[in-house]
């Protein structure tokens, strides 16, 4: 924001002489690590993402196609229908468990490398 008199209100104290912020990203963006850093994403992320979402649609595609086997009773008044709708959330946080494991081991240790290049701090 610009404040009366022209001058910003956001100061440039962070910034060294001649540094400039996009340049540093396209450069940080372009290096190997960052590319290895998402590479190691997408390893994860795309193919889990297609397992639950395969997952989530045998559930609805049973539950719309399948009733009688859906509606079967297991004991009591659990159905295999309820308890496909409870495994749902179960491998919910059985995705999440597992993506913070492999973030911490994978992910974590590659993203502070980049952060500390770029910051020019130490480990």
């Amino acid at each position: 924001m610009v404040a009366a008199g022209g001058r910003s209100d956001v100061s440039d104290t962070d910034q060294g002489p001649g540094s400039d912020p996009e340049s540093d990203w396209e450069k940080v963006q372009a290096s190997p690590e960052f590319t290895e850093l998402r590479r190691r994403l997408r390893v994860f992320v795309f193919p889990v993402s297609a397992l639950f979402l395969l997952w989530y649609l045998l559930y609805v595609l049973l539950a719309d196609y399948a009733t009688e086997f859906m509606s079967t009773k297991l004991f009591g008044n659990i159905t295999v229908g309820l308890v496909f709708g409870l495994l749902q959330f179960v491998s919910t946080f059985v995705i999440t468990g597992l993506y913070v494991r492999y973030a911490n081991r994978k992910l974590d240790p590659l993203a502070d490398k980049i952060r500390h290049e770029v910051e020019g701090t130490e480990r």
